[in-house]
């Protein structure tokens, strides 16, 4: 098998040594946990890892579960878009993150030609300049999920003005916190459409997709063709069929024991085969079921992913996530991937 060529020098932004992997949690504060007012999620049972995952937006005027989006929404204050609260800040501002990394997933639906053509320059200027002021690693995925037809819709052309636009923007602010993620929905995309979609490899400094059900191996064998590390930016466990999804709540124990042989077994698998080119992944540890956004979706109404209540499945992800390899908040995390402050 092809890999990426590990003699050469670490050439890509905060990307950990050979054989180590950043490990991020998400996706709201209910799931994150570990605050005040938030005191049952991961970071309340397990150790605080390397990075959490949130999201934003420069979609100001559309409208989201009796949401009115602003742009740069859940960075700066709390809110609500029928997925839980998100705030960004709330993790900057508490000392127990103080060495967390953030990854952000920056929607751009029906807004990418407003984005390209410069109408949304002061949302970019905002998030560049909060990205500055936070003088953390930040992984920013610019329309997240480019090839979810079904949900985005993005018009190519836009979408990868759009990403270079930003790119540039930032770098014109000298925003150096920053690593660009571009973000395939897991599965569907062959090499043709990847490549087709993708903003080139001086404008995106890691690969990701996300693991849900079935993903497929395309985004890795592209990484490995373009020498990219992979971010498997968002994991959480989907049990499906031939288009049948499954209860995959984990609070079951016969459930939690048949996800952890089908999805949990799998997914760790293909981190330890691939371990030359997937350097970081988030899980998400939230109950789908109980949010607005999900629970009447038919891959996720079903799914509660949270670790924490099944003993089964805690038991089980510590034998694995305690292993060195897997990096997670320390005061030592940063120098890990060459970030100083």
């Amino acid at each position: 098998m092809y890999s990426r060529n590990s003699s050469q020098s670490l050439k890509t932004r905060f990307e950990p040594e050979n054989g180590e992997c950043l490990f991020f949690i998400g996706q709201d504060l209910k799931a994150i946990g570990g605050l005040e007012n938030y005191n049952d999620g991961y970071c309340n049972y397990f150790e605080i890892p390397a990075g959490i995952t949130l999201y934003t937006n420069f979609s100001p005027g559309d409208e989201s579960f009796g949401y009115y989006l602003k742009g740069n929404d859940g960075i700066k204050t709390i809110a609500n878009w029928g997925a839980e609260d998100s705030c960004a800040e709330c993790f900057i501002n508490n000392n127990t993150f103080n060495n967390t990394m953030i990854a952000i997933g920056l929607s751009i639906v029906n807004h990418e030609k407003k984005v390209a053509n410069g109408n949304h320059d002061n949302l970019i200027k905002e998030l560049g300049n909060w990205i500055k002021s936070i003088n953390r690693p930040v992984f920013l995925r610019i329309g997240y999920e480019f090839d979810g037809w079904e949900w985005n819709n993005y018009n190519k052309k836009h979408y990868l003005m759009a990403w270079q636009h930003i790119h540039n923007m930032f770098k014109d602010m000298d925003v150096n916190n920053v690593a660009f993620v571009w973000q395939s929905k897991g599965s569907g995309s062959n090499q043709e459409v990847l490549e087709d979609w993708y903003p080139g490899d001086d404008l995106v400094d890691w690969c990701g997709y996300s693991y849900f059900g079935n993903p497929d191996q395309e985004m890795l064998v592209f990484a490995r063709k373009h020498n990219k590390p992979v971010f498997i930016a968002e994991a959480t466990p989907v049990m499906e069929d031939n288009g049948l999804f499954f209860d995959t709540c984990l609070g079951k124990p016969k459930i939690a024991k048949k996800v952890w042989d089908a999805w949990f077994v799998p997914f760790i698998n293909t981190l330890n085969s691939n371990k030359d080119v997937i350097k970081a992944f988030s899980y998400i540890n939230v109950n789908w079921s109980a949010q607005p956004m999900w629970k009447n979706n038919p891959v996720f109404k079903k799914v509660d992913s949270r670790i924490q209540v099944s003993d089964y499945i805690s038991k089980k992800w510590l034998e694995e996530i305690n292993k060195p390899r897997y990096l997670k908040s320390s005061p030592h995390v940063f120098k890990k991937i060459y970030f100083t402050h």
